[in-house]
This record gives C-alpha cells, structure tokens and sequence, in this order.
C-alpha cells in the first residue's frame, strides 16, 4: 500500500489507539474489541483490516485465535521521510512507499 493510503489508515482515532494497543505486545481481535465497548467487533475488524492493508499490522494465526502485532517497519520509513521536513539527511527524500 502507497504512502497516501498508510497515512489515511492512521488518520482516524480509533485506529490509532488500537495501534498504541498493539504497541504494547501482540494481542487477539476479541482482546481488542474488550477495549472498544462502543463498537460493534465488525466494526472492529473493519478497522484492523485498514491497518493490515496499510501494513501497519500483522497478523498471525494460533488454534482458533487471530493475533495482531504491529510492524514497526512501517513507522520508521514514516519517520525517515517527516525527517527530510526537519533537516534529515538528503537520503531519506528518495523514500517511496
């Protein structure tokens, strides 16, 4: 996924507390939908499916359980390519995503 679509992903809130979820260790859908009591786990999975895309998340597969874990990775290209705005080396503006 381009770098437009990963930025809209983290765009809106709710995503962005499941990925500071995430950040804290690896977690199942339904340990995420524990923390979101307002929404439906549809709505839930719909959401972690926009981050999945966006390969802000991975996911892995145990018994009868989904786990979700975040993929750093994707942050720090994010990182090196704000740097280029903030006097980062001239490397990080070749960066495509």
């Amino acid at each position: 996924m381009g770098f437009s679509e990963t930025m809209k992903a983290i765009s809106d809130p709710q995503r962005r507390e499941m990925l500071s979820l995430l950040k804290k260790g690896k977690l199942s859908a339904g340990e995420i939908v524990t923390n979101f009591p307002n929404l439906s786990a549809a709505t839930v999975s719909y959401h972690l499916s926009l981050l999945k895309k966006a390969s802000l998340i991975t996911e892995s597969k145990f018994k009868n359980f989904i786990y979700y874990e975040l993929n750093a990775s994707v942050f720090e290209e994010i990182m090196l390519w704000c740097a280029q705005f903030t006097g980062g080396s001239d490397e990080t503006k070749t960066l495509s995503f």
